[in-house]
């Protein structure tokens, strides 16, 4: 660290908000490109950006000089994009989430037609199954439960969750079929 940095940490300390800008400024391209690397995307890049100088305003007078500047940012920048990327892993997990980035946002009126006739059939065949297949397939597919929260929730061992789900989602599929004469292409 060079001197005039450490007279702009310390004035930023004591609530100076020009020092920190001058900080930010002299820091911000740094930790913008390091979360853009991990994470791969500029958008979020920017955002977290912006939070982790937030933070780091906030976590300020906790600082302690042996500690790099810098360093320090990184690492409140890197707990941030972390947090990001666990979300993200929690949304890819999410069979809704998924289905819904490939739905087309501006569907046509007969794609809108065909997709409600669809749901329509789902929701009846869904409705056809025993209850038991029924509520742990809604649990897991529309509540979004985890196994071991469909477990807790049910009672039931984590091996028969998964055995229940595969059998519900088989008898689903099967219905699905025969209702459409053995075609799932529809």
């Amino acid at each position: 660290m060079n001197e005039s940095e450490d007279d702009l940490i310390q004035r930023a300390v004591t609530g100076n908000r020009q020092a920190f800008a001058a900080l930010v400024g002299s820091h911000q391209a740094r930790v913008f490109h390091f979360i853009r690397r991990l994470l791969g995307c500029s958008d979020e890049a920017a955002d977290l950006t912006q939070e982790t100088f937030i933070r780091a305003f906030q976590a300020l007078p906790r600082w302690r000089p042996e500690a790099r500047f810098q360093t320090w940012l990184l690492q409140i920048a890197r707990n941030a994009a972390l947090d990001t990327l666990r979300k993200r892993r929690r949304h890819a997990e999410d069979p809704l989430e998924d289905h819904a980035e490939l739905v087309d946002p501006a569907p046509s009126p007969l794609k809108q037609l065909e997709s409600g006739r669809r749901l329509m059939l789902l929701e009846r065949l869904l409705a056809g199954l025993p209850q038991e297949q029924r509520e742990i397939l809604l649990l897991r597919e529309v509540e979004g439960l985890s196994y071991d929260e469909l477990a807790a929730t049910l009672q039931i061992n984590t091996g028969t969750v998964k055995s229940r789900l595969a059998r519900a989602r088989g008898a689903l599929l099967r219905a699905y079929r025969q209702a459409h004469g053995g075609h799932t292409d529809d």
